[in-house]
């Protein structure tokens, strides 16, 4: 008895674990290192997001001008705010255009610099929500081949004893204790990065509308 509880440690269960078992730790621990992957790099990216996003509208609402806060291309608040002063730009040149032609084409090009940025902002949340959704289901799977097999090494032995089947049912367990720790971290940064994200959008379209509102102020400003 004592042989076998020092052989019930978590590595030798693992080890000692069908290859099909195996093969589902191994997807299960690969799904969790790339979801914390995405996790880390998805959270830096949004910090950074909004930093850009503060900074810059405390420069635009500072700013005497509208045409000077041509800021860093690569801040996705400044591609958003180019998109519409390129656009207006480009539709109040030509003498012929109405001021509500001018101000349609700038709102259009921002929403399209938007929905770019909603695009990008979405990237990693599929995975995460695969994995957090599939992750205890594979879990499962490992577990009820594991038991199974127990069983099946059980119907040949002469006398059924808890020594014989534990080793087959601990590893099995193994496998929903990785599923869930795949599926948990996954979950919670999916809910969290979608409700920043989603946060996030709502306040470029809010800076959207005060750039048109500037816009229709200079146009009116400007035919009086």
């Amino acid at each position: 008895m004592s042989t076998v509880v020092e052989n019930m440690s978590v590595s030798s269960l693992i080890a000692d674990a069908s290859p099909l078992v195996q093969g589902v730790m191994l997807v299960l621990l690969l799904a969790s290192l790339v979801s914390w992957f995405f996790i880390v790099l998805r959270a830096g990216s949004l910090r950074g997001d909004v930093r850009d996003l503060q900074r810059f509208l405390q420069h635009f609402r500072d700013g005497d001008g509208i045409s000077e806060l041509r800021a860093d291309p690569r801040s996705a608040v400044a591609q958003i705010f180019n998109a519409g002063m390129d656009e207006y730009s480009h539709l109040s040149a030509h003498a012929g255009v109405p001021p509500e032609a001018v101000l349609e084409g700038a709102q259009r090009a921002m929403r399209m610099a938007i929905a770019h940025q909603e695009e990008r902002l979405d990237q990693a949340l599929p995975f995460l929500a695969t994995v957090g959704s599939t992750s205890p289901y594979i879990g499962l799977f490992g577990t009820v081949w594991g038991i199974m097999n127990s069983f099946i090494g059980l119907s040949g032995a002469q006398q059924a004893t808890l020594a014989a089947v534990a080793p087959g049912i601990a590893e099995a367990l193994i496998a929903t204790a990785i599923g869930l720790f795949a599926a948990i971290p996954a979950v919670i940064a999916y809910n969290r990065l979608s409700s920043r994200s989603e946060m996030l959008l709502s306040r470029y379209l809010s800076f959207a509308d005060e750039v048109l509102a500037r816009l229709h102020r200079r146009l009116h400003t400007a035919k009086a």
